[in-house]
């Protein structure tokens, strides 16, 4: 299943059938009313507090739009080719653009899958293996890694404080004559912090807004049953670390590179699964390209002999086509067509 693939997507406005993502943003586009007016959207009371709440008090429209420009520009990269966009697509929840390994400078490619950075401020820590503990450090890593943007923050800052509207952006926002990480890190956290998912078809469905449908609510049920011991909702994540039966050789560590603690190797992130549907391939190296082989793995592709397994993954589910159907279902109302077109991200 590639870019072409056809998609089923069950939103509030019905059954839509989608020949390629590029189509997403026309829809969404094109279909979507009532979004908020401004950033003073209520977080839903189902949620738990944001870890990182005081960049949402930080907000201002200047510094909002500083950081979009920011994501959006070129000029962090080494070589001016990449920007934080080029991974992190609004038509795709924000994760990658439907590829296994994200393509950084020269064309290198990542080693892992690049996940969605909606939500960001409710996160404990960052990246596959936790190895970033905070939100703002967070950019570091794809600014200086040399198979994503190549640069380092010497050359990233001396480009910015070459270029006279960015001096111009940060002194009106920042107050500062010469720009430092600290300003950079600050605006690029404020512009992602507001990079919101909880209007799906769930949420309405969980205020009382909107109804399941018979499948839907079969798919709820599963779901409950089987899945949402890691990916709890409402953020569909416990956040937790999990080797979930890949593999029995790992090529990659995952949060044991970051412990050294031999019962770590072979444990990734539990990722969220909002906007499950868009942010395919799945796993931390996109081996799998639709949700129905994802359903097939935990349902009788776990290898119960792999080092560290999760004790809650010793048995296949054994889930039958119906069944997995039903969950598939459900997993389509976490799909945020509010966020996705939201012109305010773009």
């Amino acid at each position: 299943m590639g870019s072409s693939t056809k998609l089923v997507l069950q939103s509030k406005w019905g059954r839509v059938f989608l020949a390629a993502p590029l189509l997403l943003f026309v829809l969404f586009t094109a279909c979507t009313k009532n979004r908020p007016s401004d950033f003073q959207a209520q977080i839903p009371s189902y949620f738990p507090e944001p870890h990182y709440k005081s960049h949402l008090k930080e907000y201002t429209t200047g510094r909002f739009e500083l950081g979009k420009k920011l994501f959006f520009d070129p000029i962090l990269s080494t070589d001016h080719t990449v920007s934080c966009n080029s991974c992190h697509s609004q038509t795709h929840g924000f994760a990658d653009h439907n590829v296994r390994f994200s393509a950084g400078i020269n064309g290198r490619k990542g080693i892992r899958n690049t996940p969605s950075i909606a939500n960001l401020i409710w996160y404990p820590a960052f990246g596959w293996d936790g190895g970033v503990n905070h939100i703002e450090i967070f950019h570091l890593g794809p600014l200086t890694n040399e198979l994503e943007m190549g640069t380092s923050m010497a050359g990233v800052l001396n480009r910015l404080n070459h270029d006279a509207t960015y001096r111009k952006l940060f002194k009106e926002n920042y107050g500062v004559d010469q720009i430092s990480d600290f300003e950079l890190f600050k605006a690029l956290t404020l512009y992602i912090a507001k990079i919101q998912t909880y209007q799906s078809k769930y949420d309405a469905y969980r205020q009382g807004k909107a109804t399941f449908t018979s499948i839907e609510k079969q798919g709820y049920k599963l779901f409950n049953n089987h899945c949402s011991k890691c990916h709890t909702e409402p953020l569909f994540s416990d956040f937790s670390y999990q080797n979930n039966g890949l593999d029995t050789v790992f090529a990659d560590g995952g949060r044991g590179k970051i412990t050294k603690e031999i019962t770590d190797y072979g444990k990734f992130r539990v990722p969220s699964l909002r906007n499950v549907a868009l942010t395919y391939p799945y796993m931390h190296d996109g081996r799998f390209w639709n949700l129905t082989e994802v359903l097939e793995h935990y349902s009788s592709g776990i290898l119960e002999n792999s080092q560290n397994l999760s004790p809650l993954l010793k048995k296949d589910l054994q889930l039958n086509t119906n069944e997995q159907k039903a969950i598939i279902a459900f997993l389509n109302t976490l799909t945020d067509f509010e966020l996705l077109a939201d012109k305010r991200f773009y």
